[in-house]
């Protein structure tokens, strides 16, 4: 039987944990959707929900190579979210609220690649 990494596992665990937070506290997620964006609460749910889904993905062998693919896509899907977080800021938040907000960007390489890393997992 195929074995998690403990990468793995940890990228399944964050993404459970933000996918239930989505649920419990949609309100922070929702304010950081881009303006243009209609439906706010109803695309905080629906990542929230993919995000449950690529949590679960990642624990079996047989859906993890999908799970780690959409886990990535599902990042490159939310940056936009996190560039307007760092623009509303920039506007109003204090010099490390605005470093923290602008620092966070980059992070989602390594992020992205992780999950490219755990669709590839086999063992």
């Amino acid at each position: 039987m195929a074995s998690r990494s403990k990468t793995t596992i940890g990228l399944s665990v964050l993404f459970g944990v933000l996918g239930t937070l989505h649920f419990v506290k949609p309100e922070p997620f929702e304010k950081i959707v881009p303006k243009r964006l209609p439906r706010k609460k109803e695309l905080v749910y629906a990542s929230g929900a993919a995000e449950l889904a690529c949590a679960a993905g990642l624990l079996h062998p047989r859906t993890r190579r999908l799970a780690g693919l959409a886990s990535a896509g599902l990042l490159v899907a939310v940056f936009p979210a996190n560039v307007q977080m760092a623009a509303d800021v920039q506007r109003k938040g204090s010099s490390q609220a605005k470093a923290m907000a602008w620092a966070r960007l980059p992070l989602q390489l390594p992020l992205i690649r992780w999950a490219l890393k755990a669709s590839r997992e086999t063992r």
